[in-house]
């Protein structure tokens, strides 16, 4: 998903992010992503830290069989799952090339692209102004940069109960990796980050979301199963897991229902230029 040590994924993790969490936490902001850049038809794309692909995917199909669309990741499960949904695209929908290659460093020639994306990848990255330098030297000069981080953890109240959860019950270490999607939250540092590495017509919007599971057992277990808190939680016995879930499920009481789990959550929508 990611280029960070701590968002490397193995096992089936990839399969159950796919399954479990694209639908309940990131499909859902995907077509806002993609409108950010507004591909055309015949242009060339590229999705950064593109994970299993649902921007990558959306992008093909906007940008039609005249246009190309490249993901990037430097996770090869995420990558190889990508793959196998991708193979049944419709005919209408642009090829797409799944590249393994860290975001510091893109194996790509300069100004090959239109658009590039990346959804909830920025804050990860161990050099952030160096993964900006190099969507910007991908870019073709006026290419467009779209891309999306979470605004902070107080903003969605059930991963804050789960980080505070992990951290009581698991360790710190897997606390961090929970508190880790919502490290880029301020929008002042994010337009500074973006300006140095010399993008213009910058503009960042606050947008308000919901994350929805079936149940709050089923967040807990999903979101560990497809990230990196696999390995940290299955240290622990399994009368702690059982802790740990039920007081997330404790602190989630006025967000469950009938019909399952729903929190809210928000996030930065942010798109730039690069100069002619």
């Amino acid at each position: 998903m990611v280029d960070q040590g701590q968002w490397q994924v193995a096992g089936n993790a990839a399969e159950t992010y796919e399954d479990a969490l694209v639908p309940a936490v990131f499909a859902p902001w995907a077509p806002l992503v993609v409108a950010l850049a507004d591909p055309r038809a015949g242009e060339r794309v590229l999705d950064v830290a593109c994970g299993t692909g649902v921007v990558a995917r959306l992008a093909a199909q906007r940008v039609g069989p005249a246009g190309s669309v490249t993901g990037l990741d430097l996770n090869p499960g995420m990558l190889a799952v990508a793959a196998s949904i991708a193979a049944a695209r419709p005919t209408t929908s642009a090829p797409i090339t799944w590249q393994e290659a860290s975001a510091t460093n893109m194996p790509l020639p300069a100004g090959t692209f239109d658009v590039v994306y990346c959804q909830l990848g920025l804050q990860f990255f161990p050099d952030r102004p160096a993964a900006l330098r190099e969507m910007y030297r991908v870019l073709v000069p006026g290419g467009r940069l779209g891309f999306m981080v979470w605004q902070d953890i107080q903003y969605s109240p059930g991963f804050s109960a789960l980080a505070g959860a992990l951290s009581r019950h698991v360790s710190t270490e897997a606390a961090s990796i929970m508190r880790a999607p919502f490290a880029l939250a301020d929008a002042k540092q994010l337009r500074a980050l973006v300006a140095a590495e010399g993008f213009s017509d910058i503009t960042i919007e606050s947008a308000a979301g919901t994350v929805r599971f079936p149940s709050v057992s089923r967040f807990v277990q999903d979101y560990v199963r497809g990230s990196p808190l696999s390995g940290h939680v299955a240290k622990v016995s399994d009368e702690t897991r059982r802790v740990l879930v039920s007081e997330v499920e404790d602190a989630l009481t006025s967000h469950a229902a009938d019909d399952g789990l729903k929190f809210p959550i928000k996030a930065h929508l942010a798109s730039a230029v690069k100069g002619a």
